[in-house]
């Protein structure tokens, strides 16, 4: 480590990659908003007239594999939105959507958790959502698994369920902008680069969650993502 640091750095954020024992480096983390028809009209939007929009998350905010979360400070309505991940493996810019999934290292699961309250507020007053979206511990994600183990998936069931109670359920077919078209919009804009993640979007059905609930994720044949809020 080079020894011109005022301190320590901190340690590389990194998810498991399943059936290895390596990890996938995360360099940045891309959100799509509204990128469920069912979704967007429960928040208000019309699916109809808006391109994809993104908002960003720090790459520490990752939860490699779920487990305990801390409940956030400054929120009475803390969200969950569970959202199929793609991990970029090839950097590249004004990728053709054609070309776009030769980019992909692989897929897996995260949660988008969401302080709703100053969402709301931010919204009202015309101001970015960093702090409801980009807190602490706010991107609990699975491992991540290879497109050359598991294909590049186009449709597959999604869900997520409170205390075994189901509360999202969709399929990501439904998605309004589909993988390559996500890749080939924000390469338009900035250069991807390998590390980097794209949550996809949620489907309908967000809501509260509360210290001392388990949410289970599931994804396809994928592994369940179970995080617990304390």
């Amino acid at each position: 480590m080079p020894d011109c640091f005022v301190f320590a750095p901190q340690r590389q954020p990194s998810l498991p990659v399943a059936g290895s024992r390596q990890c996938f480096p995360v360099r940045r983390i891309y959100c799509v908003g509204r990128n469920y028809a069912a979704h967007a009209r429960e928040m208000g939007g019309d699916p109809q007239e808006e391109p994809p929009f993104f908002f960003s998350k720090p790459a520490d905010a990752v939860v490699p594999g779920g487990g305990e979360v801390p409940y956030p400070p400054e929120t009475r309505s803390l969200h969950f939105e569970v959202e199929m991940l793609v991990a970029i493996g090839k950097g590249g810019e004004a990728i053709a959507p054609a070309e776009a999934l030769d980019h992909v290292f692989g897929y897996g699961l995260g949660i988008d958790l969401t302080r709703r309250d100053l969402q709301a507020e931010a919204k009202r007053l015309g101001r970015p959502w960093d702090m409801s979206k980009a807190f602490d511990h706010s991107a609990p994600c699975s491992a991540i698994h290879p497109a050359s183990a598991i294909g590049h998936p186009q449709s597959g069931a999604i869900s997520l369920a409170v205390d075994g109670e189901l509360r999202q359920e969709s399929d990501i077919a439904l998605m309004l902008w589909k993988t390559p078209e996500i890749l080939s919009f924000l390469s338009r804009y900035l250069r991807l680069q390998p590390g980097d993640l794209i949550m996809t979007g949620t489907p309908e059905g967000v809501g509260s969650i509360e210290r001392g609930q388990t949410m289970e994720c599931r994804f396809a044949d994928l592994d369940p993502l179970v995080v617990r809020v304390v």
